[in-house]
């Protein structure tokens, strides 16, 4: 960083996106400016889950444990109808991602509440300024100028970075100042957001219900922190203007079963769906992430994540181009990874709406699709028989000197080739070896609990997860990147992706 910039990335918009962008940079060594327009937290509740991809994100950035003490398990998903007939269920299987469990509730506001407090405690390397209405953004050859105004005191603020991110949500202003355009379509349908207090548990209170109706599906949802929420559709001849009270929605719960004995009203809001997209991400040294790049329907419960995982993947890149740990070209890669991903949830989102209003069957095995990436930096073939572009699976581990704990723990944040009781340096040529060394990869053997160590860094794979997950996929080695997919294996060859 030099006396030219004020940071190293600038971020406009400070929702979860925005502080999971800030949180990746500064845990991987640069620094970050944040203006977010309003100057206190959003209250109302918006996104409502995590799964254990999420969780392993916080891992990495190093909160996930006090995250971990503001949210829920969600142990299944059921789809009923309104005579009480459990059309499906679906059990939410053991974690394989090193988190307690496969999915959680949340409350957004408490647990945003509390990854805002994480990046306070970066002190200067994440720098926040609320209040900023962001009123222009220009880059040139070395950097991106930001200028806001105060919404207070009306005063003009610049601010100098390398890079920008627009993370200001679904009507980003970034995003048009970009010149990028929002492409497909808004649901005709507005849906009531009730949120509530809970006064008395119920049955299967914490099972995620969908309420299975041609023409009022409803979505029945624990939160953490004693709260729960209804999403509910207006029929074609009612309006919000028909439910202006706490009074006037009474009635949409009680046809659920739900009485005053059970919850109170906290509030309640109205919007619509989307099935949107960006047609580019980037423009020079500025990138959209979250919902400035993207909008779907909340039925997958993936907007949010789809965000943080944006943030993630993006963060973690720019930090090592910003410390010249990386090319610049490796910024191609955001968009190339990122958009097919939020597609598959965007279109899982749909058809899990096609569930609830009796339109389709079966979602079991999409619900419990493992991460993956279906292009980006990857060597080889991706799909259902291909290791490559998998997530690997984190179960506790033994190191040579005896300590225990979880893979990504003993890994670290950097590029890992791991072998099935070799040593994966010996599977590569001396030129794959310069390559990966220049990225400053380790090599590490996993051996079986029967054997010996032989080395100061290697694993021992105590329950035989690791090594039986490579083997399914025949593979003898493999190299992960920081984020810890699958970029190359030697079933394909594993010199560094280009």
């Amino acid at each position: 960083m030099t006396h030219s910039y004020d940071a190293d990335v600038a971020i406009v918009g400070y929702g979860p996106t925005g502080v999971l962008a800030a949180l990746t940079l500064a845990s991987n060594g640069v620094s970050a400016v944040a203006l977010e327009r309003d100057k206190d937290l959003y209250t109302r509740a918006r996104a409502v889950t995590v799964d254990d991809w999420t969780m392993r994100i916080f891992q990495d950035i190093g909160i996930d444990e006090r995250i971990e003490k503001k949210i829920d398990p969600q142990r299944a998903l059921r789809w009923v109808t309104y005579d009480g007939t459990e059309i499906m269920r679906v059990d939410r299987p053991e974690s394989v991602m090193g988190s307690g469990a496969r999915a959680y509730n949340i409350y957004q506001p408490t647990m945003e509440a509390e990854l805002r407090e994480a990046a306070r405690e970066y002190g200067d390397r994440i720098v926040v300024h609320y209040g900023a209405e962001v009123t222009a953004i220009k880059q040139d050859a070395d950097g991106v100028t930001v200028t806001s105004t105060d919404t207070t005191t009306g005063k003009t603020r610049t601010v100098r970075a390398r890079y920008a991110i627009g993370a200001d949500g679904g009507s980003s202003a970034t995003r048009g100042r970009m010149g990028c355009t929002l492409l497909g379509d808004t649901g005709d349908v507005t849906w009531v957001v009730i949120d509530c207090r809970v006064k008395r548990w119920w049955p299967d209170r914490d099972v995620l219900t969908f309420w299975s109706d041609k023409e009022r599906p409803v979505v029945d949802i624990a939160l953490s922190a004693g709260n729960h929420r209804w999403e509910i559709p207006l029929k074609s001849d009612e309006t919000p203007e028909d439910y202006t009270t706490g009074a006037d929605v009474w009635p949409l719960l009680e046809a659920l079963g739900v009485t005053p004995d059970d919850v109170e009203i906290h509030q309640h809001a109205f919007y619509k769906h989307h099935v949107r997209m960006a047609d580019t991400w980037r423009k020079g040294r500025v990138f959209l992430a979250g919902d400035a790049a993207h909008l779907m329907p909340p039925w997958a419960g993936a907007g949010m994540q789809t965000g943080i995982r944006d943030a993630h993947d993006l963060g973690w890149k720019l930090a090592r181009v910003v410390k010249g740990e990386l090319p610049e070209s490796w910024l191609d890669t955001y968009e190339a990874e990122r958009r097919p991903n939020a597609k598959f949830y965007t279109d899982l989102a749909v058809d899990l709406g096609q569930v609830i209003k009796q339109e389709k069957t079966g979602m079991e095995s999409d619900l419990n699709a493992p991460p993956s990436l279906a292009g980006g930096w990857l060597r080889g073939p991706v799909g259902d028989s291909s290791i490559v572009g998998r997530m690997v699976p984190q179960p506790v581990v033994g190191d040579a000197r005896g300590r225990m704990t979880r893979l990504d723990d003993l890994l670290g944040h950097g590029f890992v080739l791991l072998g099935d009781d070799i040593d994966p340096a010996s599977l590569l040529t001396a030129g794959e070896k310069a390559d990966w060394d220049a990225l400053g990869a380790r090599y590490v053997a996993l051996r079986p609990r029967t054997a010996h160590t032989r080395g100061a860094d290697e694993l021992v794979d105590l329950d035989g997860v690791l090594l039986t997950w490579l083997r399914r996929y025949g593979a003898r080695a493999v190299a992960l990147r920081p984020d810890k997919f699958v970029a190359a294996a030697d079933t394909g060859g594993l010199a560094v992706p280009a």
